[in-house]
């Protein structure tokens, strides 16, 4: 062995351009829906304080790859970030450790990722306002990704706490050069929306589903257990949903099996999102239809944004290399 890359979040931002990423997520999930992943259901540890997952995967032609991520909730009261991890790249032919990467980065950049491409293969070409719940990493992203696919003009962003939405609206309007504004209540920031995104740790619905504009396009990143959900009943009840894995989304994704226990709606009748990238007819059926996109994250995801990352890294001289021997 040569040595280990070990790659930070600014290294990943350099190396995997979200534009790069999107095309990742959906050859990833392109992958899932062909049936050519190995990638056995991520283990959780309760840690009293905050929870552990531990997830990998193999995929021909994309590589090899295992993450440890923590979610520790409490930390932001400790003004330590929520969401930790790494990821550990590994050589497909012989299964050494070939590079390192921020696993909170690469989770946040690779969730939007997801989202976008769904939002590229699902929301109406001509989507330009976005309605953003959440004002933290992972909002960000899924803001970034949205507008690399769609021509946004207005973003409204709704959250609990007024000086974090604050911060972020002026952060995010001066990074994208967006219009970026607080709304002051759920249904403002609804309001004539293309695209709604929710990312948030909250374990209830954070909006109403009945004021969903007709042909608006849904990403739902933020619930990732059977017991928490950001969507109401109504909502899932009003789209058509997309989700990443079948499997996954029956072990954990809690906005829909939670509104499906509401309902008579068979359980499971998804379809996957790879399933659109391999055929689009199967995507958006007409400008009024309402989509939904529900994510509970995939280790491929990690796989294939690591593996573009890595590669990408090299060529450009980014990240330090340590000897292990």
């Amino acid at each position: 062995m040569t040595g280990l890359l070990l790659l930070g979040a600014d290294d990943l931002r350099r190396s995997l351009p979200m534009t790069e990423a999107i095309a990742a997520m959906k050859e990833a999930f392109a992958a899932v829906s062909a049936g050519l992943v190995s990638m056995p259901p991520r283990g959780a540890i309760d840690a009293g304080g905050g929870t552990t997952l531990l997830m990998g995967a193999a995929v021909p032609g994309l590589g090899l790859a295992g993450k440890t991520v923590s979610v520790f909730p409490g930390n932001a009261a400790r003004g330590r970030p929520v969401v930790s991890g790494l990821v550990s790249v590994l050589d497909p032919e012989t299964g050494e450790p070939v590079a390192v990467c921020d696993g909170a980065f690469l989770t946040a950049w690779r969730t939007g990722a997801a989202s976008g491409a769904a939002t590229d293969l699902l929301a109406r070409p001509e989507a330009s306002t976005l309605a953003l719940f959440g004002a933290g990493v992972q909002a960000r992203t899924q803001l970034l990704a949205v507008a690399a696919v769609r021509p946004l003009r207005l973003v409204r962003v709704w959250a609990p706490d007024p000086d974090g939405l604050r911060r972020f609206t002026a952060e995010t309007a001066a990074e994208t050069g967006l219009e970026v504004v607080a709304a002051a209540d759920p249904d403002e920031a609804l309001a004539g929306a293309d695209v709604v995104c929710t990312a948030t740790t909250s374990p209830t619905p954070v909006f109403a589903g009945e004021r969903l504009e007709p042909g608006c396009h849904l990403n739902a990143v933020g619930a990732f257990t059977p017991q928490t959900r950001e969507l109401d009943a109504t909502a899932v009840g009003r789209a058509r949903v997309f989700v990443d894995q079948r499997r996954a989304a029956l072990a954990e994704a809690g906005d829909l099996l939670l509104a499906e226990a509401e309902s008579t709606t068979e359980r499971g009748r998804w379809t996957e999102l790879g399933e659109v990238v391999r055929n689009p007819g199967r995507g958006r059926r007409g400008p009024d239809e309402i989509t939904l996109f529900k994510s509970v994250g995939l280790a491929v995801q990690d796989v294939a944004a690591a593996a573009r990352a890595v590669a990408r890294a090299r060529r450009l001289g980014l990240g330090n290399l340590v000897e292990l021997s």
